[in-house]
């Protein structure tokens, strides 16, 4: 079975332990061709599984659906994943300093698969590009 082109990992320092139910929202940037506001846009959305990974963001590159849904990744094109974290802490009694994380990346192929891995803590967060 193929998988979305962009997934992620969610492990949580303070335990030491996969994240589980952090919920997930990709975006896609809309760069102003007036001088206006840059906006990002929803494009899917999701929740890490009991692993605290994600891999269903989108559909598989190429698949039908995913040239149905206009979900096909482009090259130059920027993202933003938004993990909420608040949430996840707030499930266990635990106060946090960072309500979210996001993650902006530029693809540069899309036939690759892109891989975000974040690191959170309460008080801190730390994201590297995975394979």
């Amino acid at each position: 079975m193929s998988k979305s082109p962009i997934t992620c990992h969610v492990l949580d320092a303070s335990t030491g332990k996969p994240a589980e139910g952090v919920f997930i929202r990709l975006q896609q940037l809309e760069v102003s061709q007036n001088g206006g506001p840059d906006i990002f846009h929803p494009l899917a959305k999701g929740h890490t599984n009991e692993d605290g990974r994600c891999l269903d963001l989108l559909p598989p590159a190429g698949s039908e659906l995913a040239q149905k849904e206009n979900t096909e990744l482009v090259a130059g094109q920027t993202y933003k994943v938004v993990f909420k974290t608040k949430e996840y802490f707030d499930r266990s009694n635990r106060k946090s300093f960072y309500p979210w994380v996001e993650i902006t990346f530029t693809i540069e192929d899309p036939e690759q698969h892109y891989h975000i891995p974040l690191l959170i803590s309460p008080y801190a967060f730390t994201t590297y590009r995975g394979s």
